[in-house]
């Protein structure tokens, strides 16, 4: 069962960055899979941040993360990342790397597999 691991998570102050990471469980290739980031405020549900394509072409961003976050993969390192500049109070959740088969969309729904998630916390 394909297992995804986030890590680089942590508190910072408004206006910093973040680069999140996620990799796969030993026996998987990464680059046969979309791939996405989604998050989870208290109180919220789900929401999708980015998603990619499994070939790295194809790329998306909810509104309210765009021109600041990016994401992106290294298939050769089985890796996925999500940096994240100029954060906001707004962005605190806990985030979650997503991985599917197929991309249809960046909802959580279309994506089985989901990390345990890692907390991102911007206060000052």
């Amino acid at each position: 069962q394909l297992q995804l691991v986030e890590s680089g998570g942590g508190l910072v102050q408004p206006g910093g960055s973040l680069r999140l990471s996620c990799v796969a469980s030993s026996g998987f290739f990464l680059g046969g899979y979309a791939m996405g980031w989604f998050r989870q405020a208290p109180g919220k549900e789900p929401e999708g941040v980015s998603c990619i394509s499994d070939s790295g072409k194809f790329t998306n961003y909810q509104h309210s993360v765009k021109g600041r976050f990016t994401i992106s993969r290294d298939n050769a390192k089985n890796t996925v990342y999500l940096q994240i500049d100029n954060l906001k109070p707004e962005d605190t959740a806990v985030y979650y790397c997503v991985a599917s088969v197929v991309l249809a969309s960046c909802t959580p729904g279309e994506f089985p597999s989901w990390g345990q998630g890692i907390q991102v916390t911007v206060s000052s």
